[in-house]
C-alpha cells in the first residue's frame, strides 16, 4: 500500500493560486517519493464547516475530508493570506483536529498573497499553529505572490528552486521508500 500524501487549500475561490500551489507542490512530492494524493480545499469541506461547534456536527463530506487530513502520512497545507493571517475558516477547520492526530506528522507549509509583504505568514502563522500540534513542519517554508504565477501554473524559477528544497527534505523521515534508500547508500 502507497503512503498517502494530502494537500489542503484554506481558500474557497476556483480557480486558485494557493490550490494550484500545493497542487504543485504535492505531485513533485508524489512523483519523488510514489504517494498517493488528494487535494482539498475549503469548497471540497462544504458548509458544514461553517456552523459546525464540534467535529461530531460535521455533515459526511466534511467528515471525510477531515478523516484523510489525520489519516495522510504526509500533508501540504497552504494557505491564502487575507489581512496578514490565515482566513477564519481555515483555522476553524485545524481547530477540529486533536492535537495527537497530528503529532509527528511531516508537514509542509506554504501560502500565496498578493506581494512579499505578506511572506511571513508561513513562519509567523502557519509554523507556530501546527507547532501546537508538535507536527513536523519542514525546515523550508514557500511563499509565492501573484507574480510566480502564470494561468495558476507555478512560473516561477525561484519559487520551483524553494519547492524542490522542501521536497528534498521529506527524504529525513525513514519511513518514505527512497528516504530508505538514500540512508543505505550512505552507509
Amino acid at each position: 500500500m502507497s503512503l498517502r500524501l494530502v494537500g489542503i487549500a484554506g481558500s474557497f475561490n476556483r480557480p486558485s493560486k494557493t490550490y494550484a500551489l500545493v497542487e504543485h507542490i504535492a505531485g513533485l512530492a508524489a512523483a519523488n517519493y510514489g504517494f498517493s494524493s488528494k487535494i482539498y480545499d475549503l469548497k471540497d469541506v462544504g458548509p458544514s464547516l461553517g456552523t459546525a461547534l464540534w467535529r461530531s456536527e460535521l455533515d459526511e463530506q466534511a467528515s471525510q475530508v477531515l478523516d484523510d487530513i489525520v489519516k495522510a502520512d504526509v500533508l501540504v497545507v497552504g494557505s491564502p493570506t487575507y489581512k496578514g493571517s490565515y482566513p477564519g475558516l481555515f483555522k476553524h477547520l485545524i481547530d477540529l483536529i486533536e492535537p495527537s492526530e497530528l503529532r509527528s506528522k511531516p508537514i509542509i507549509i506554504s501560502a500565496t498573497g498578493g506581494g512579499d509583504r505578506h511572506a511571513l505568514i508561513v513562519e509567523h502563522q502557519l509554523r507556530p499553529l501546527f507547532g501546537f500540534f508538535m507536527a513536523h513542519t519542514l525546515p523550508t517554508a514557500v511563499y509565492a505572490s501573484d507574480r510566480d504565477f502564470v494561468d495558476y501554473k507555478v512560473v516561477s524559477e525561484a519559487l520551483s528552486g524553494r519547492i524542490g528544497s522542501v521536497v528534498d527534505e521529506l527524504a529525513a523521515f525513514s519511513f518514505l521508500p527512497s528516504a530508505k534508500a538514500t540512508l543505505q547508500a550512505a552507509e
